[in-house]
């Protein structure tokens, strides 16, 4: 079992930058695969930024560039830097811990961009 709390979330003009924070507890947390998603009003959950135990990372398109996924196993934490942010980046911002059959979500955190 996983616990995950995000942080981090607020608002921002846009071009500015946050950084959301995610604490796991309740497990082992190098072994998770950790991901970013995101959701805004009407649309479906989708994938921000990945990384695995040791590192590789992926992206969204609309994010390359822009965020940054990172992670500390000894301070169970993962990170996502958020730079040159843009009204469309709003939504509700998700952590995920993934291994083998096991899938674990935070509580979410708002992201809000004015324009």
């Amino acid at each position: 079992q996983v616990q995950l709390v995000e942080s981090g979330g607020g608002l921002v003009q846009a071009g500015g930058s946050l950084r959301l924070s995610c604490a796991a507890s309740g497990s082992i947390f190098s072994i998770y695969v950790m991901g970013w998603y995101r959701q805004a009003p009407g649309r479906q959950r989708e994938l921000v930024a990945g990384i695995t135990r040791r590192g590789n990372t992926n992206y969204a398109d609309s994010v390359k560039g822009r965020f940054t996924i990172s992670r500390d196993n000894a301070k169970n934490t993962v990170y996502l830097q958020m730079n040159s942010l843009k009204p469309e980046d709003t939504a509700v911002y998700y952590c995920n811990a993934a291994y083998s059959l096991y899938n674990y979500w935070g509580q979410g955190t708002q992201v809000t961009v004015s324009s």
